[in-house]
């Protein structure tokens, strides 16, 4: 194994046994129950071998052994109430860790923001979010108890055992080893298999999410059956990691199997040896009478057990710490600089945000986005900015919705730090259109509710008039309650842009912040946007993203980025009469 690979195995199990903390009342209690039980199966044990000494040697009769009966059958209840107690346990351990995992991954993929999200595969994130947090269950549930009760319950055992016999005793206690042992030669390879098993389900899962979005494409360009190849060789692929994974933990019960079996065999050869009166050693100078010698050979196999099930659930472990790989890959991206203030910000005046000096660079400062840009967004005053695609136009919006913090400058809304700011209290008066529409799936009146969730009928139908969604909605069979698939399904480009136009509309933010909100629309859906945006604009503060200079010819002035820096700025007739950076990408020479 490559030394990088054992350094990440490590972090895995370190971090696995961290992880263990917040459930150890359950894993306690799951030990506990364990322990109880097999207490319960040397009293099993010490019952049954007393009823057959009792009726094969003594030659008592049914009337003098019931109570015996009745004792063992008592037992037998209790252990498996115990047993299911112990199981539940188990998996309420697996199940709240589970559950808290999914919650910190989730919370730091929503810390990372889009600019993390926009570069991994989902398919990836989903399979990690599912089944790499499931695939810990079992380690939580069954091997960390089951590694304490390997321990206990045998050396519970072996106490009983050693006051008859020494040397069966002893017999045991020297073939304990051999099952840890070669548990642990069968499964040095298996954290790597189900590390390579994990991740060829992530790609799976991606590359599947991949073909089922893109099967439009893929038909029309005539790659189905190609795309059908790939998937049923990647889908083989990951059959046969499976059956390599499946190989290993039956290739590990049944050598564990084997040297039980034989470890149980030398222990009833000795006792049957000592019977046949070929040993007279271990049993301290006395007779071993049949209800030691039943009792012993009873408890052997029960002094296995424990360790039979650890390689059992060894796997678990395996599998477990290769989920966790792929889970730390996620945890250990650095978070970025959020929005995370505190101030519950009110707007009591006039809307003025002021951009001083911001500086942002990704990737460790290697990758500069913005250098030192100022400038100003007053009361209801209407900004594009404009630039190259990189020149550093979407950084500035993920800056004003508090999706980055800048690393150096600062950004001010009416006086305060936005940094201060609680994010909900900022972002509720913000209203944002992107170029790309996402709606869910639902009904139109579902999506365009999410601008204002507890909005009325009335108010929606208001919004989606505005934003010109009855033109389209009023001629479906359903109206605005007309069923919406994943990523706007069923709608057009331009009607699901009139849908998230609907949602800022309902919202009523005196901020408008819009991201190429007509691009790659046709001409009449383009104009239809824009009309909409006309009406939106008004009495809003907006600051616009587009490439498209011929949208922007009234707005109050134009910011000019370029490689992160602001070159110019003034309204549209005064940079196209200055003849610089603006007015050749007017003329298309840039």
């Amino acid at each position: 194994m490559k030394p990088a690979m054992k350094s990440d195995h490590k972090k895995a199990r370190r971090w696995l046994i961290k992880r263990a903390l917040a459930a150890r009342t359950w894993i306690l209690l799951s030990v506990v129950l364990g322990l109880s039980g097999g207490l319960l199966l040397i009293v099993q044990a010490r019952f049954l071998a007393r009823i057959v000494h009792g009726a094969f040697i003594e030659d008592r009769g049914t009337d003098t052994l019931w109570p015996l009966f009745a004792i063992l059958a008592g037992v037998i209840s209790l252990r498996s109430v115990l047993g299911w107690a112990r199981e539940t346990a188990g998996f309420y351990a697996g199940a709240g860790l589970r559950q808290e995992l999914r919650e910190a991954l989730l919370e730091h993929i929503v810390s990372l923001g889009p600019g993390y999200t926009s570069r991994q595969s989902s398919g990836a994130l989903t399979s990690t979010l599912l089944e790499h947090v499931e695939g810990l269950h079992d380690f939580y549930a069954f091997y960390l108890p089951q590694l304490a009760l390997a321990v206990m319950i045998p050396a519970a055992i072996v106490a009983f055992v050693f006051p008859h016999s020494w040397a069966a005793g002893g017999l045991l206690l020297a073939t304990a080893p051999l099952i840890p042992l070669f548990m642990v030669l069968v499964g040095m390879g298996a954290e790597s298999i189900s590390q390579r098993h994990f991740q060829s389900l992530a790609r799976m899962s991606a590359y599947f999410l991949d073909v089922l979005r893109g099967i439009a494409t893929l038909k029309l360009f005539n790659r189905s059956k190609g795309a059908e190849e790939t998937i049923a060789r990647v889908s083989n692929d990951y059959r046969l990691r499976t059956m390599r994974v499946l190989r290993v933990a039956f290739l590990s019960s049944a050598v564990l199997e084997f040297f039980s079996s034989i470890s149980i065999a030398l222990v009833a050869v000795y006792l049957a040896m000592s019977y046949l009166g070929y040993f007279s050693f271990g049993l301290y100078g006395q007779s071993l009478s049949l209800a030691a010698g039943l009792f012993i050979l009873l408890l052997a196999p029960d002094f296995y057990l424990p360790l039979r099930e650890l390689g059992t659930h060894y796997h678990a472990r395996a599998g477990a710490v290769g989920a966790a790989e792929e889970i730390l890959k996620i945890l250990a991206v650095p978070r970025v600089k959020t929005l995370n203030g505190v101030h519950q910000w009110v707007k009591a005046a006039p809307l003025h945000i002021q951009l001083e000096d911001v500086h942002l660079a990704f990737d460790g400062g290697q990758r500069p986005a913005l250098r030192g840009v100022s400038f100003e967004l007053r009361e209801e005053e209407q900004v594009a900015l404009v630039g190259a695609s990189g020149a550093g136009k979407s950084t500035t919006l993920n800056l004003l919705l508090g999706f980055l913090l800048p690393d150096k400058g600062e950004i001010k809304v009416n006086g305060m730090p936005l940094a201060a700011m609680a994010p909900g209290s900022w972002r509720r008066y913000i209203a944002w259109v992107g170029q790309h529409p996402v709606l869910f799936q639902g009904t139109i009146k579902d999506n365009i509710r999410l601008g204002l969730p507890h909005a009325s009928d009335s108010q929606i139908e208001q919004a989606a008039g505005d934003a010109r969604v009855l033109d389209f909605a009023r001629h479906l069979p359903e109206g605005l309650n007309a069923p919406v698939g994943e990523h706007g399904f069923g709608l057009s480009r331009g009607q699901a842009q009139r849908v998230a136009l609907a949602r800022a509309f309902l919202k009523g933010a005196p901020l408008l912040l819009l991201d190429e909100p007509a691009a790659g629309l046709d001409v009449e859906n383009e104009a239809l946007v824009l009309s909409a945006l006309k009406t939106l604009s008004r009495g809003r503060t907006v600051l616009m993203l587009t490439h498209r200079l011929t949208h922007i010819t009234e707005v109050s002035r134009i910011l000019v980025l370029e490689k992160g820096r602001i070159v110019e700025q003034g309204t549209y007739a005064e940079l196209t009469a200055a003849g610089g950076r603006f007015h050749r990408m007017v003329l298309g020479n840039d």
